[in-house]
């Protein structure tokens, strides 16, 4: 009874002083090698393409890990770091929109097949978090870009709506310790894809992704010094157009810009 008694006590004192005992994975390691395994940068290095395939057949991996995301309570959430805290929303972003597309795979061209009133994949409550049910647009719009949360435009870059003309899923977990240097090096790739974003010389104008004209006001809250969209575009004149003049263009924040069709096809790598 006594040897009882001292071990319940020990494990009571582990607990008590160990904040490792029991504590989240920040490295999002299953996630992580999922990723690595599934998802693959194509020529360029501007887009990835997705294994659903892959993915469906480690499908109880992924549950998992996206079981380990949805026990985590308000509280333990909130007493993270806010790159930990914005880390493990744009991979359960991205985990759970891979999870949604694998209940309908391989019979789905688009996330878009699964409505867009009735069954509407972005306000389909489909998962839990912080105990209690959530959508995908309850991640991003409600948490991510809610006033006063993270201010970073560079989450558009980063979670990914399983498509085309999405900027690439990235294939490794995004984690705090990296977290900005990841983030920057997504808005590089995209900005640097002509196929999204470039500059047209003959109509003197941009022609953007259409990210930038749902989400234009998030690139004029300030983050960096950076106040409007024009302002955001003229630090990738080199990435957008090829001639100085061209680019100067651009760095003046006074070219028109153009938005262009959206490719909803499923990033499938087939």
């Amino acid at each position: 009874m006594r040897m009882l008694t001292c071990l319940l006590l020990w494990l009571s004192l582990c607990t008590l002083t160990s904040p490792a005992w029991g504590a989240f994975d920040h490295s999002h390691a299953d996630w992580n090698q999922l990723l690595g395994e599934h998802v693959s940068w194509q020529p360029g290095g501007h887009e990835s393409k997705v294994s659903y395939a892959g993915f469906k057949q480690d499908r109880p991996t992924l549950r998992a890990y996206l079981d380990r995301l949805s026990a985590v309570s308000q509280a333990e959430f909130n007493g993270w770091n806010k790159a930990q805290q914005l880390a493990f929303l744009i991979n359960a972003y991205n985990g759970f929109t891979v999870e949604l597309i694998l209940t309908r795979y391989p019979d789905i061209g688009s996330i878009r097949d699964f409505g867009l009133v009735f069954n509407n994949p972005w306000k389909k409550k489909f998962f839990t978090l912080f105990g209690r049910e959530q959508t995908l647009d309850g991640i991003e719009h409600g948490i991510i870009r809610s006033e006063g949360g993270y201010n970073d435009f560079r989450i558009h870059m980063a979670v990914n709506c399983a498509s085309i003309g999405c900027p690439a899923l990235r294939p490794e977990a995004y984690v705090a310790e990296r977290l900005d240097a990841q983030l920057d090096d997504q808005v590089l790739r995209f900005m640097s894809d002509r196929t999204r974003n470039r500059y047209d010389a003959q109509r003197e104008a941009l022609e953007l992704s259409k990210i930038f004209d749902w989400y234009g006001k998030d690139f004029a809250k300030g983050w960096r010094g950076i106040n409007s969209l024009p302002a955001f575009l003229a630090q990738y004149a080199d990435q957008l157009a090829d001639l100085p003049g061209d680019q100067q263009a651009i760095r003046s924040q006074r070219v028109k810009i153009r938005y262009l069709d959206y490719d909803w096809a499923l990033n499938d790598r087939q």
